[in-house]
C-alpha cells in the first residue's frame, strides 16, 4: 500500500514541534502542499523548504483568520487540529479561572475558530478532512487533571458531532488518541504529577506505562502515520471515529 498526497493542500496547527512537526513533515514528504503555525517560533525556523509557517498563538480567532486568509484562495483539503495544552495538575478546588479558562481556549476554542474557517470551503468542493487531536482523557477521567480532561471531552463530542453534521458534505471528520507520547511534554506531564503526589518522577513514568495494556510508550511518528491513512484516499469511507495509539489504556492514573 502506497499513500500519497500529491496535490493536497493541508494546514496543521503547532507544527513546530512533537505530533504536530512529525505530522507536517510526512505530509510533506508524501507531497501535501503543508501550512503550519507554532506559538513558539524556534521549531518553525528548522522546517524544511517548501512548508509555510507563521508564529501564531490558537486561542486569537483574528490571527488564526489572517492565516486562513492567506491559505484558502489556492483551496485546503485537510485540516489537522492538533494544537494543545496539558493545563495544570492540580486538585479541582485549587484550579485558577485564568487555568481553566487558557485549557479550554487551546484545546477547544481554537479547533472551533478552525473548523469554522475551513468548513466553508470544503463544503463547496464536496470534500475535506478534519483531524482533530484528542487524548486518552477524552473518553477516560483523569484525577487532578480536571480543565483537561473537560476540554477534551468536549472535543470527542466536536468530533463526533461534526462527522454527523459534515457528512453529507462528504467531509471526514475523525479523533486521534495518542498514548504516552515520548517527547517533552509527557515529561512536563510526569514532573507535574510526581509533584502533585509526591512521588518520584520515575515511579510515575512507569505508572503511565503499566496504564496500558502494552505498557509501552509511542512515538510521535506513530501518531502521523495513522492521521496521513486517514486523510489519504485509503480512508475515504472512515469518519467519526476516535482512534487510539496508545498500546490500550487501561487508566490514566494508576496507583502504585
Amino acid at each position: 500500500m502506497q499513500i500519497s498526497l500529491d496535490g493536497k493542500r493541508a494546514f496543521i496547527t503547532a507544527g513546530g514541534d512533537g505530533m504536530g512537526r512529525s505530522t507536517a513533515l510526512l505530509m510533506h514528504e508524501l507531497g501535501a502542499e503543508v501550512f503550519t503555525c507554532d506559538i513558539d517560533p524556534s521549531g518553525l525556523a528548522t522546517l524544511p523548504e517548501g512548508i509555510t509557517s507563521w508564529q501564531c498563538d490558537v486561542t486569537d480567532s483574528a490571527a488564526l483568520d489572517a492565516i486562513f486568509d492567506e491559505i484558502l484562495p489556492g483551496g485546503l483539503d485537510i485540516l489537522v487540529n492538533n494544537a494543545g495544552v496539558a493545563g495544570p495538575t492540580k486538585y479541582v478546588e485549587d484550579v485558577t479561572d485564568d487555568e481553566w479558562r487558557q485549557c479550554m481556549a487551546v484545546n477547544v476554542d481554537a479547533q472551533f475558530f478552525c473548523v469554522r474557517r475551513a468548513v466553508p470551503v470544503f463544503k463547496a468542493q464536496q470534500s475535506g478532512v478534519i483531524i482533530n487531536m484528542i487524548s486518552g482523557a477524552g473518553i477516560l477521567g483523569y484525577p487532578t487533571r480536571a480543565p483537561y480532561v473537560a476540554s477534551k471531552w468536549a472535543v470527542s463530542g466536536l468530533t463526533e458531532t461534526l462527522a454527523m453534521e459534515l457528512g453529507p458534505d462528504q467531509i471526514r471528520v475523525n479523533g486521534i488518541v495518542p498514548g504516552n507520547v515520548n517527547g517533552d511534554r509527557m515529561e512536563r506531564v510526569i514532573a507535574a504529577h510526581a509533584e502533585t503526589d509526591g512521588i518520584d518522577p520515575d515511579v510515575v513514568r512507569r505508572m503511565y506505562a503499566i496504564g496500558t495494556s502494552m505498557q509501552c510508550y509511542v512515538d510521535p511518528e506513530e501518531i502521523s502515520q495513522l492521521i496521513v491513512f486517514l486523510c489519504s484516499d485509503w480512508a475515504k469511507n472512515i469518519s467519526g471515529q476516535i482512534v487510539a495509539v496508545d498500546g490500550n489504556t487501561e487508566t490514566l492514573y494508576p496507583r502504585s
